[in-house]
């Protein structure tokens, strides 16, 4: 095969495993019933003027599946953290008890988890745009190089199957957090 096709092809990949290490990222913000330090992950905290990560600031775990605690490293960031929490537009209601920040987290309902595989599948479709945008990509710089019929026929054919490759991965993904979301 070609070098300049090997190079399309590879670049190719690479653009449709962004994708999908993207669709993993949005995937772990998507809460699935059980409390994870990632629900937290988008909270930014006023921390002396600028807008800092909160696990730069504190400590975040899970004494259980159902409650995240946030131990913040200097006592006087906890009115910041809690305002930052209550900002963020979580759904969560933190508690102070002057040590630290206690989160107990819902239970979903069934409205709220149709919403969220609602925006489960969004996130994966945005997902299959990508990958069908690094495919026409490839496919646009295949036809661009002077190169025979055959070899520019065999490299969309290889493009296509790359992509069918990649569109059910996440098809695949989709499928497993529909079903943790959807698990009471």
């Amino acid at each position: 095969m070609n070098e300049e096709v090997t190079f399309i092809l590879d670049a190719a990949k690479e653009s449709m495993d962004a994708a999908i290490a993207h669709l993993e990222k949005e995937f772990v913000k998507i809460r699935a019933g059980k409390a994870s330090p990632a629900m937290l992950s988008n909270v930014k905290v006023d921390y002396y003027g600028s807008q800092t990560p909160l696990s730069q600031v504190a400590n975040i775990n899970t004494p259980d599946a159902r409650t995240i605690s946030v131990q913040p490293w200097e006592k006087s960031m906890l009115q910041e953290i809690e305002k930052a929490i209550m900002n963020a537009n979580l759904g969560f209601n933190p508690m102070n008890n002057g040590d630290l920040i206690i989160i107990n987290v819902p239970p979903l309902t069934e409205e709220r988890r149709i919403q969220l595989t609602k925006q489960a599948k969004a996130e994966a479709e945005d997902a299959k745009v990508g990958v069908r945008s690094a495919r026409q990509d490839a496919n646009k710089e295949i036809r661009d190089l002077d190169i025979s019929e055959d070899l520019e026929k065999n490299s969309t054919a290889d493009v296509q199957e790359l992509t069918d490759n990649y569109i059910s991965k996440i098809d695949s993904f989709l499928g497993a957090k529909e079903a943790e979301i959807m698990k009471v």
